[in-house]
């Protein structure tokens, strides 16, 4: 679980470098990272239900159609913001599906989900309020995107009860890469050939290991942990790529962005904390 997060938490390094269009990138992870999980889940004999497309095939395309919205998102507030504020931006995720939760499927929100809900709030309002939003403020809109796109795949998810884990997100994967094809041919283009030996390897990464590889890793050891270490753990994602930004990328955070990032972090966690305490009950 910690090493599929750290994992997760390099790929805007991978992202920023790469001289192809968000589509065409979440296009190129879609397709690579079908294959590795396709080739595991048939090692492990498991049989890919495709008759779940009969009862929840419109789900399982709603929900690859959002994932694939969500790369696009995301990788485009890489390349127009700093990753620290991307990322912090991204991870405003589980407080909005707590809060639409209580709205569609009628979950009650405690004192403690509404304290984390406005606490991650203010710190939104400290990363984004802060920043200089002549040059940030795109980003800014495209990382709150993709929040919203991963807390619907995060809510459609929900709805999907025929096939879970590694199967539905192989499910999900192919109907990304069916949905974003047409719309990279008819937008963008296809580019690959102008990639150089280095851009090619850097691609393959991306599909193979930040999604492929990472996504078996996260998957085959979420059965044998208990929600709240999930929640834990999940957050080294965040961290990893907050220290790239700041440490590698040497991308610049105001003493009051990182008291932002830290109410982020602190309270959305315990937001999912406080949701896996009342999921056991």
């Amino acid at each position: 679980m910690a090493l599929s997060m750290m994992i997760f938490g390099t790929i805007a390094v991978f992202v920023r470098y790469l001289s192809l269009s968000p589509g065409e990138i979440a296009l190129y992870r879609a397709v690579m990272a079908a294959l590795p999980i396709g080739i595991f889940l048939l090692l492990k004999k498991e049989k890919i239900r495709f008759s779940v497309w009969k009862k929840e095939g419109v789900l399982l395309v709603l929900s690859g159609a959002s994932l694939g919205i969500n790369w696009i998102l995301l990788f485009e507030a890489y390349k127009h913001t700093t990753v620290s504020t991307a990322t912090l931006c991204y991870y405003f995720a589980p407080v909005i599906v707590t809060v639409v939760s209580t709205l569609i499927f009628r979950e009650k929100l405690t004192k403690g989900q509404l304290l984390c809900f406005l606490m991650s709030t203010v710190g939104l309002v400290l990363i984004t309020g802060f920043s200089d939003l002549s040059t940030n403020g795109v980003g800014i809109a495209f990382g709150l995107g993709a929040a919203c796109f991963y807390a619907l795949v995060v809510l459609l998810n929900k709805r999907i009860r025929s096939v879970g884990g590694l199967q539905r997100t192989f499910l999900q994967f192919i109907s990304a890469a069916v949905i974003l094809l047409p719309y990279v041919l008819l937008s963008e283009g296809i580019h690959l050939q102008a990639l150089d030996g280095i851009s090619r390897m850097m691609l393959l990464v991306v599909g193979l290991v930040h999604t492929g590889i990472a996504y078996v890793l996260y998957f085959t050891s979420v059965a044998d942990l208990p929600g709240q270490q999930i929640a834990i753990l999940s957050y080294i994602d965040p961290l990893v790529a907050i220290l790239i930004s700041v440490f590698l990328l040497s991308e610049p955070m105001t003493a009051l962005q990182i008291v932002g990032g830290i109410l982020i972090l602190v309270f959305s966690l315990w937001n999912e904390w406080i949701s896996g305490r009342k999921n056991n009950q």
